[in-house]
């Protein structure tokens, strides 16, 4: 009798957690570069410029206590073109039917309009959500408690974790509180699996990210990225690949004296894409103009942003 209570212990303690956690927030609140920590390796691009995440991106860590997937979504914000109500309706979509989700804003004593419409949203929410306080390697330790307590007599938060996720601080705390409200289950994905998205949707975004960072503040938001062709040959990957941008002075910006600017953003991504592939890359990279695409559903269908693949 005690060694069958004994094995039932050991099976009980065998099982795992398993679950989604969803990120949201305002733009550049640092959800990307949250996701990128927590998971170990850069799937989400970055950049400073607001609005760079477009579409929910989906990845997985895996640990000896069971297995999280995160959803990475982008910044909620007041919508002007049909690509933003877009963004704004994948990231609200996103908090639904998940275990736990992660709201990141950062230390702050006032709440604006903008948090203020999260805090709506997330009333709605039957999961529990954990405030996570990011950027706190840029405040003094004695002012986290005003941020926490600021915050606090919004919301009935699950839990509320301050975390850096520059820095790297504290994100094993946020790991810890996440799992503790997932529900014990098989895992999703095979203990190897970083990411479901495509590499081609991976490589397309790496070039976007480079474009975003190397270009002046008004051209990103207008940029696309798709792939023409993407096909291994021994050991060299030959991926073509098009920025799509929305006037022709931004095209001669984007490819820039003598080409300089397009080869600055290729040799960029491809090594970004070389490390996350491990194998040489040959990326050719050219650019179009189409007018106004940002408010075209066909366009915006066509760059890989159908209203049609939004879950609610």
């Amino acid at each position: 009798m005690q060694k069958m209570e004994a094995e039932k212990a050991t099976n009980k303690n065998m099982v795992k957690k398993s679950g989604f956690a969803t990120l949201i927030g305002r733009p550049n609140v640092g959800k990307s570069t949250l996701m990128n920590h927590l998971i170990g390796q850069k799937i989400a691009i970055t950049s400073n410029k607001p609005q760079t995440t477009r579409n929910r991106i989906q990845t997985v860590l895996t640990t000896d206590e069971g297995q999280i997937v995160f959803l990475d979504t982008p910044g909620i914000h007041k919508s002007k073109n049909k690509l933003g109500s877009y963004m704004v309706n994948v990231a609200e979509g996103a908090i639904n039917n998940v275990d736990v989700v992660l709201w990141l804003v950062e230390p702050t004593t006032f709440i604006g309009a903008g948090e203020r419409h999260i805090i709506e949203v997330l009333k709605k929410v039957k999961a529990p959500v954990i405030l996570v306080i990011n950027k706190i390697d840029t405040v003094k330790k004695d002012e986290i408690l005003k941020f926490i307590d600021t915050y606090r007599r919004e919301y009935d938060f699950a839990e509320i974790v301050p975390v850096s996720a520059l820095k790297n601080q504290n994100t094993d705390e946020l790991i810890k509180c996440i799992f503790k409200y997932l529900p014990y289950g098989d895992a999703f994905y095979d203990e190897d699996t970083i990411t479901d998205q495509p590499m081609r949707q991976i490589a397309a975004e790496m070039i976007r990210e480079k474009a975003l960072r190397l270009l002046s503040e008004e051209i990103p938001h207008g940029i696309a990225v798709t792939i023409e062709s993407m096909k291994e040959e021994k050991n060299i990957c030959h991926i073509d690949a098009t920025i799509i941008c929305e006037r022709d002075s931004h095209k001669g910006i984007i490819i820039g004296k003598g080409g300089e600017m397009l080869k600055k953003i290729g040799t960029d991504a491809r090594r970004d894409i070389e490390r996350l592939m491990d194998m040489k890359v040959n990326l050719k990279l050219w650019v179009k103009v189409k007018k106004e695409w940002r408010d075209s559903e066909i366009l915006m269908k066509n760059y890989g942003y159908d209203p049609k693949d939004i879950k609610i």
